[in-house]
């Protein structure tokens, strides 16, 4: 087991010089969610205060189990309606850390609803987000036989980078579609001579979704979400939930050539839900021994329960 857990290390160290020696190689930089739909703030500044209720959500995902320097994300956000009409705040707080690397998020959400008719709304919004990075380049394994490298003989230390955002969302009681670039400044973190460079990339999310009625104790909630970023694959999420007596939502999520997922929750009352999922990589990554996969855990609070037609958001 130490063997093969010295030959993955092994693999990612070797991966991180080849982003260090080539000048221009890009990947998705965002953190990633299974319960997608729980974490919709994070992307999309319009859901805040979606259909005027008062929610705090808290995430925490621990990704490849077992895998040394894998991905650790913890999030929080709270979104409601102010003492203005149709406008609505909220916040958000995100840690990711992979290896050496530890980001920090922290964002300031707007929206405004327009109400189209009785049951048909359209909410903009906008994000202020300040990214905080820090890379202990003392935590990767170094070859000394040549002497230190000059690329990794100095950390970043809580390197501030501002950023806006904004995003739109069209909603009916059973059926939502949204668009959203969180980010539009293509900020450069660092640059250390032509050896390494780490560079903000404009990122577009288009989600989706709606509720279908099976019978009067049984729903079923289809949603997808599609993210793009330049000089990247598109990556696909597709998630089907089913909410049994509006009390035990269970349903599968596949993220496509990446992950397969299963998820379970319960609505404990009108205020609070638990949820929990399991995801298993559809790599070779999922196949390896020391990779137990990855668990995420959502807990959501809604302080005030507003009589609403909303379905789709459980």
């Amino acid at each position: 087991m130490e063997v093969i857990k010295k030959s993955v290390f092994t693999k990612v160290y070797m991966i991180l010089l080849v982003f260090m020696v080539f000048p221009k190689l890009y990947a998705q930089q965002e953190a990633q969610f299974t319960q997608f739909i729980q974490s919709t703030q994070s992307y999309n500044p319009a859901y805040v205060g979606l259909d005027r209720e008062k929610n705090l959500i808290a995430l925490y995902r621990a990704q490849w189990i077992g895998v040394e320097g894998a991905p650790k994300t913890q999030a929080i956000n709270y979104g409601g309606p102010t003492g203005w009409k149709d406008l609505a705040l909220g916040f958000g707080l995100l840690n990711d850390k992979i290896g050496p690397t530890s980001e920090t998020l922290l964002n300031l959400d707007f929206s405004y609803t327009v109400d189209l008719s009785s049951d048909i709304r359209v909410a903009f919004g906008i994000k202020v987000s300040a990214h905080l990075l820090d890379i202990n380049f003392s935590l990767l394994n170094q070859d000394y036989s040549l002497g230190p490298d000059p690329v990794l003989k100095s950390s970043i230390d809580n390197r501030l980078s501002p950023n806006i955002g904004a995003g739109v969302l069209y909603y009916t009681p059973d059926f939502y579609l949204g668009l959203s670039v969180p980010t539009f400044l293509e900020t450069l973190y660092f640059e250390n001579s032509s050896l390494s460079k780490a560079k903000e990339k404009i990122r577009f999310y288009l989600h989706t979704g709606f509720v279908k009625e099976v019978s009067n104790e049984v729903l079923l909630r289809p949603s997808v979400l599609f993210k793009a970023v330049a000089g990247s694959h598109l990556q696909t999420d597709l998630s089907l939930a089913v909410l049994q007596e509006e009390k035990v939502t269970f349903g599968l999520s596949y993220r496509v050539k990446a992950a397969v997922s299963g998820l379970i929750g319960y609505q404990f009352s009108d205020h609070f839900f638990t949820g929990i999922s399991y995801d298993r990589a559809a790599t070779d990554l999922g196949q390896e021994i020391f990779n137990s996969g990855s668990i995420e855990l959502v807990l959501k609070y809604c302080f005030i329960k507003t009589p609403s037609k909303i379905r789709f958001n459980f």
